[in-house]
């Protein structure tokens, strides 16, 4: 059989399958479990309309238990046994990672991007934002600073190593200093410490375009009485956009800010690609796919570690979100 074929039937069956589920489970409700009565025909219907949204609700709440809810507690059991898997050692795949160096530079590590990334990447979108939108120019520039979020962060990370190259002839870095006479190349990426600070910049940069976008519709969105109310009573610039305008988007400011923290936890692709989580750069990702091939028990727990860390930050920004639709 074709992969076309197969695609056209798969459809089919699956949305076949959903019409005569919704059907089927109607009929069944309003026939069988709750057939209408002489006596009080509106009182079976109120129950019947009691139940139906949970036969809509069903088929997502299936797949969310099969898809999310059952690896996540499988993931948990997982970790729970040894390297083979054969034998149940309770904690001690935890007890070994949070007693291990490369865990204890990888979590620091995660936790200096988490301060770092959000931080800059709100900062400069809103930066932007607010300056563009007084260019007659500025829907080109942002054009230009949004480009980056098509990049994919593999991509991004072979732009700036070319930046980030030690020679001379390629790098930019390089470059400039053998401008200024310096006579040894330098390896930004194998700087201790330091290297990290240039690993979050790429992703800063990509990030910047979300944030200024979101940041944008929320400074239209403000009304302009609040303003020019604050023009009248001689308010300077510098007052109207930190007084006025940023107190009133602050909902719409921690929302991105918890996006790019959510995105920044599960950052992978740039600190592989870029130094394969050598010299200090290893973050908790790269840490777990160390293990993924020869030691499953080990990965699982850092996989878990991951999720509890980013579950609160994750309601967080449910709570917010919903708080800026009400």
């Amino acid at each position: 059989m074709s992969p076309l074929l197969q695609g056209v039937l798969t459809i089919l069956i699956g949305v076949g399958g959903c019409v005569g589920y919704f059907y089927a489970s109607n009929l069944i409700l309003d026939k069988v479990i709750f057939p209408p009565t002489k006596t009080d025909p509106g009182r079976n219907i109120n129950r019947a309309n009691i139940v139906r949204p949970w036969l809509f609700l069903f088929p997502a709440l299936f797949a969310l238990g099969l898809y999310l809810v059952y690896p996540v507690i499988g993931s948990f059991w997982r970790s729970l046994y040894n390297r083979a898997g054969d034998e149940f050692i309770g904690f001690g795949n935890y007890t070994t990672m949070f007693g291990d160096a490369g865990f204890q530079t990888a979590l620091f590590n995660n936790f200096l991007w988490v301060l770092v990334v959000p931080a800059a990447s709100t900062f400069f979108g809103l930066l932007v934002a607010q300056l563009t939108d007084r260019l007659s120019w500025g829907n080109i520039a942002k054009s230009l600073i949004f480009m980056p979020m098509a990049i994919s962060f593999v991509g991004a990370s072979l732009i700036w190593k070319f930046v980030y190259a030690n020679n001379a002839d390629i790098g930019l870095i390089n470059a400039i200093r053998d401008l200024f006479g310096a006579s040894e190349p330098l390896d930004v990426l194998q700087l201790r410490f330091w290297n990290n600070f240039f690993l979050m910049f790429i992703l800063v940069w990509i990030q910047t375009g979300f944030a200024m976008v979101i940041l944008s519709a929320a400074l239209r969105g403000i009304p302009e009485e609040t303003v020019e109310a604050a023009i009248i009573d001689g308010a300077n610039p510098f007052q109207i956009f930190f007084k006025i305008k940023v107190p009133q988007i602050m909902g719409t400011i921690v929302v991105v800010w918890t996006t790019i923290t959510i995105l920044v936890l599960k950052v992978f692709d740039i600190v592989y690609t870029m130094t394969g989580g050598n010299f200090g750069t290893e973050i908790l990702p790269s840490y777990m796919m160390s293990y993924m091939f020869r030691d499953d028990g080990r990965a699982t727990a850092v996989a878990f570690v991951i999720m509890i860390i980013v579950l609160p930050v994750m309601i967080w920004n449910i709570r917010q979100a919903r708080a800026e639709m009400r």
